[in-house]
């Protein structure tokens, strides 16, 4: 393949799964000496940007403002350098478009999406489905599209599941009392002999932690000396949320078995310390990393068996599979898999160097054309 040059439009460099895969297709490829250009309003990831050895355009693109149009000229001038433009956000992706279609024909970069959520339908998010090639995180993703774009060309749609570094998530053993003991200095409450369950997830009632509560709650109640941590359910500007979590707590008299903190950077070490991981999203995620990581650290995942984490897991860990929103089964499964460990996968086919190798792989068939 000849040098290329990829122009990657989202909103900001701050953190989440779209930061990542952008950030991780730009090692790609700068490894394989092609150039990467991300244009965003920066973050606190734009240092890791800049080790890979990427460009960054400091564009706000995706600010919900009429002034977001005065970026016009600037990714003008970036689409004609470019190859290929491969959006990632829908106002990024309308601001890409608009600027390269400002081009004269034969200067114009081929142009590709990325879907990486079930975003609402509407002629605003159509914009994802108007690429070359446009890119699904996971079958739902793709089914999605296709159910709600009846127009959209099948043939268009690439299925590239986003991968996890195994090293990263290198497995660790069951149980891990190091991992555990630390874990306990931090928050002594998670102390004991029982098994920890860990939900990780963001503050918000769409990822599940009143489910997660409820569950300490039964396991408890059945002579479990369970305790629960959830990193990541507190948040700046969620303190009423947080009180919210915390009065279920108080009413099921499970505090002093639960420890709602902070996001954690060591979330190989969440993994390692617990028993059994949750992913209770109360709305369809697209993918469902959480389970990924988890399977590869050795740790069983039970979740909700809708979009994403439910593909993944009639996948991976089929046992981990619960009917959407009935505790009584989520109970009754998380009681089975604490009481004896399953056979857990093997091998971990959602790997990062396969999503990368698949989307470099999708650059040149683009280019060939």
């Amino acid at each position: 393949m000849r040098r290329l040059t990829v122009v990657q439009l989202l909103p900001a460099l701050d953190a989440g799964g779209v930061e990542r895969s952008a950030l991780e297709v730009a090692a790609a490829l700068v490894g394989a000496g092609h150039r990467a250009i991300v244009v965003s309003a920066g973050g606190r990831m734009l240092p890791q940007l800049d080790a890979i050895g990427a460009e960054h355009a400091p564009l706000a693109i995706g600010r919900k403002s009429p002034w977001v149009l005065h970026h016009l000229p600037a990714l003008r001038r970036l689409c004609a350098q470019a190859d290929i433009v491969h959006a990632r956000s829908r106002l990024p992706a309308w601001l890409g478009w608009w600027a390269l279609h400002t081009l004269p024909a034969t200067q114009q970069p081929h142009f590709i999406t990325t879907a990486h959520g079930l975003n609402s339908v509407s002629r605003y998010s159509a914009i994802m489905t108007r690429g070359e090639r446009v890119i699904c995180v996971s079958n739902t993703v793709r089914d999605y599209l296709l159910q709600h774009y009846p127009q959209t060309d099948p043939t268009r749609l690439r299925v590239i599941p986003r991968g996890i570094d195994p090293h990263a998530f290198a497995p660790a053993p069951m149980p891990d009392t190091a991992a555990r003991a630390r874990i306990a200095q931090l928050y002594p409450q998670l102390a004991g002999n029982g098994p920890l369950l860990l939900l990780p997830g963001r503050g918000t009632r769409l990822k599940g932690h009143a489910d997660a509560i409820a569950l300490l709650t039964q396991l408890r109640a059945s002579g479990l000396d369970a305790r629960l941590w959830m990193p990541g359910a507190q948040q700046a500007g969620r303190a009423a949320y947080l009180r919210e979590l915390e009065q279920l707590a108080q009413a099921a008299q499970v505090t002093d078995a639960l420890a709602i903190t902070a996001p954690t950077d060591a979330m190989r070490e969440a993994y390692a310390a617990c028993d059994l991981v949750l992913q209770l999203s109360r709305k369809p995620e697209a993918l469902g990393r959480t389970v990924l990581e988890a399977l590869a650290v050795g740790r069983p995942v039970v979740g909700w068996d809708h979009g994403g984490v439910g593909e993944l897991l009639r996948q991976l860990f089929p046992q981990g599979a619960v009917p959407a929103f009935e505790m009584s089964e989520m109970a009754r499964r998380a009681g089975m898999l604490l009481a004896q460990l399953p056979t857990l996968p093997v091998t971990m086919p959602y790997t990062l160097d396969a999503m990368q190798e698949a989307t470099l792989a999708l650059y040149q068939e683009i280019m060939d054309v």
